[in-house]
């Protein structure tokens, strides 16, 4: 057990090694290591149990540095426990290293990516939800900066934990008063802070975030009123250097190299102490893992279906062979039809509300544990997690997002509900899969890919039934596309995805009463596209094809196809170019220049060249 004295050298030893590796990289945020150098020592080497030797342990503590921009005093921390060789230090922030100028899970110990502010807590409530799926004695620590309190998805992820009764959930609130351009809001008016996480339900201790006794005290009664636990720490911006100690201007800014040699001077030699004699291991547990499947059995649709009804089909059905698979709703379950899940597997389904920033958070933190999450919900409400779903995938996390009530084609509910732009999102991700099927069968190989693929996924639902093309047992792998109604002679290839392939057969239709020829190719793998096979399709029809989507110009499927194309063919794309208004679906897709009409007109353009 660490006694006061050993923490407060560990303490320094962070300080020191904080301020040595930043003028060495000539970048970073020393200061705020500073600051936190006290609350970072008492958690490592006085209140978490962990396992220094295995980062998947399911007994060991959790941490989560939101405030991402201390990354520092996190790799000190880990050198000080022998995880890393204590020169390493000196290699922050070079392009070889995993010691990046914000946490991402290069680290192993890193589970997800911060450094985007306001974060870390939603990712710390997937962490402890799934902690207690787990039945694991584990708690998950998180430690923000006040600055980013400003941020709402830190009340959306306090409003949850406190519904979702996570007495497991730690956070440590670094209270040093300054931003980056000045003043926090509330500065150091502790009790500010205290009330507004008391209104969201948590119990809150107030502390002075330099005086370890306190620090330990209030972290060793976290979590015993049933509750999530704030601890609030006064701390000084800089501590332990006279000349940047709560002073404005500093943040960001390394020490020069005489600047280094005076606050070392202040702060003294390095302490000789082995932190790793202090890490408290925790009690053995280990984690029952039940066999599991991405297989299972589909359903005999025979009539037309809509593609988000098929979407939670699936994931019912998937949830029944695969006990890792989650689902989060953000108060849209019965309209994403993840409501069977929810009514099936109650233990396993969370309910983030309308609080779509924190429930991709949470999807993220319990990715970061080993389950497979499902979010699902209006395509145009997820527009609101971008900066999530970006740091999600600096985390290589593997989550799941579905996106229902896409395009002009939802009909009556108008514009605000339309998701337009959410290609547009998903594609420019590096890795993402972005899935988006025509019919009910499609819908539920997209499911079952996204389970068995190792990253994230975006599937792409409509909310109108559709027809079916398709069969049960037909596959629908990542990367791959269905060539429809292919014939000798075909003019042009018309390439779509999700409800525009209907209108695309529709005008194939047509024009083979005028005798024109064409074939359709279902795009329904937008990212990684099929760019061989529609290349292959639209040079055998003349090199003339036609794009259609339910979408806006811009980040789509026609994009995508140009760049596979590269130039080498005539091509016409069909999408939606103007703001668009409420109307039935048939009417907004005349209306916005995608229906089977106006793709009849664009073949017969292309042909008379």
């Amino acid at each position: 057990m660490a006694r006061i004295d050993d923490l407060r050298k560990i303490a320094a030893r962070l300080r020191i090694h904080s301020l040595r590796m930043t003028t060495a990289a000539g970048s970073g945020h020393p200061t705020t290591c500073l600051s936190a150098a006290d609350l970072a020592a008492c958690l490592f080497f006085g209140e978490m149990r962990w396992d220094p030797k295995d980062p998947r342990d399911p007994a060991s503590d959790e941490f989560v540095l939101s405030k991402g921009h201390a990354a520092p005093l996190l790799w000190a921390a880990y050198a000080e426990a022998g995880l890393i060789p204590l020169e390493s230090l000196l290699d922050l922030r070079k392009v070889g290293s995993v010691l990046e100028g914000h946490p991402t899970p290069r680290m192993p110990w890193v589970k997800a990516a911060t450094g985007s502010l306001g974060q870390g807590l939603s990712v710390g409530a997937g962490m402890a939800l799934a902690q207690r799926l787990d039945g694991s004695p584990a708690r998950t620590f998180v430690l923000l900066g006040d600055g980013e309190c400003a941020e709402g998805q830190v009340w959306e992820a306090a409003a949850a934990a406190a519904h979702w009764k996570l007495r497991n959930l730690v956070a440590v609130v670094d209270v040093n008063r300054l931003g980056q351009s000045g003043p926090t809001m509330h500065q150091h008016d502790l009790r500010a802070l205290a009330r507004k996480f008391r209104a969201f339900g948590w119990d809150t201790r107030i502390v002075d975030g330099h005086r370890i006794p306190a620090i330990r005290a209030a972290l060793k009664g976290a979590g015993r009123g049933g509750k999530p636990t704030a601890v609030l720490a006064r701390t000084v911006k800089g501590k332990g250097v006279s000349f940047v100690e709560d002073r404005d201007g500093w943040h960001g800014k390394p020490l020069k190299a005489d600047e280094l040699s005076r606050a070392l001077e202040e702060l003294g030699c390095l302490p000789l102490i082995d932190a790793k004699r202090f890490i408290r291991k925790p009690k053995p547990f280990r984690k029952r893992d039940a066999p599991a499947s991405s297989g299972f059995p589909r359903t005999p649709y025979k009539d037309k279906t809509a593609t988000r009804l098929a979407y939670g089909n699936a994931l019912l059905a998937l949830a029944r062979v695969e006990p890792a698979v989650v689902a989060i709703d953000g108060d849209v379950k019965n309209s994403t039809y993840a409501d069977k899940f929810f009514e099936a597997f109650p233990g396993r389904a969370f309910q983030s509300y309308i609080a779509e920033q924190n429930m991709v958070g949470a999807g993220m933190g319990l990715a970061a544990k080993g389950y497979i999450p499902f979010i699902a919900t209006f395509a145009a409400f997820l527009t609101r997690a971008h900066d999530q779903v970006r740091m999600a995938a600096y985390s290589f996390s593997n989550l799941k997002l579905c996106g229902s009530h896409v395009g002009v084609s939802i009909g009556e509910d108008g514009p605000s509900q339309m998701g337009l732009e959410d290609l547009a999102m998903f594609r420019p991700i590096p890795g993402c899969v972005v899935l988006y099927p025509a019919d009910a069968f499609a819908a539920e190989a997209a499911v079952a890919a996204a389970a068995a693929h190792r990253g994230l996924v975006y599937i792409r639902t409509t909310r109108p039934a559709t027809p079916l093309l398709y069969s049960p047992g037909e596959a629908f792998p990542i990367g791959g596309s269905k060539v429809l109604g292919k014939g000798e002679g075909d003019a042009a290839t018309v390439v779509a995805a999700g409800v525009t392939v209907h209108e695309a057969l529709e005008a194939r239709a047509e024009l083979a009463k005028e005798g024109f020829g064409v074939r359709v190719v279902d795009a329904y793998s937008v990212a990684p596209l099929d760019a061989a096979t529609i290349a292959r399709e639209v040079a055998e029809t003349g090199g003339r094809a036609v794009v259609v989507e339910d979408h806006f110009a811009a980040g789509g499927l026609g994009e995508a196809v140009a760049a596979a194309l590269a130039g080498k063919a005539a091509l016409k794309h069909l999408c939606v170019r103007d703001l668009p208004r409420s109307g039935r679906p048939d009417e907004l897709l005349d209306m916005y220049g995608i229906s089977a009409a106006h793709i009849v007109r664009a073949v017969k353009e292309l042909v008379a060249g």
